[in-house]
């Protein structure tokens, strides 16, 4: 993980510790735009709830993954907000492992395999 590159969206950090990180500035669509544009292979969303409900928006998004674990909170953030538009996904994949943990893996239906 430390050696893989790593780009950041953040409204409040100026600079950026880790190792092989690069700090996305101004719009993050625009500048997620750009990044599938300069580099290819995968890009990973890990941990930003609202990073992601803005890319899905935008069409930005070719895949979801998932881990749903065996624990109800009883509260917390929604996942993806109100919107009055219809989001069609399409199962690519599911695994699931002794512990209860069940990952899912989805494409937005538009979105070519």
């Amino acid at each position: 993980m430390n050696a893989m590159p790593k780009y950041v969206v953040s409204s409040t950090l100026d600079r950026l510790e880790w190792n092989n990180s690069h700090l996305l500035e101004g719009d993050p669509i625009a500048a997620v735009r750009a990044l599938r544009e300069r580099i290819e292979g995968v890009i990973l969303i890990a941990g930003s709830r609202t990073l992601v409900q803005a890319l899905l928006g935008e069409g930005l998004v070719d895949e979801l993954r998932m881990m749903i674990f065996p624990v109800v909170l009883g509260s917390g953030a929604r996942l993806l907000p109100d919107s009055p538009d219809l989001l069609e996904l399409e199962l690519v994949e599911t695994r699931s492992w002794e512990s209860g943990v069940v990952l899912v893996v989805y494409r937005p239906a538009a979105v070519p395999a």
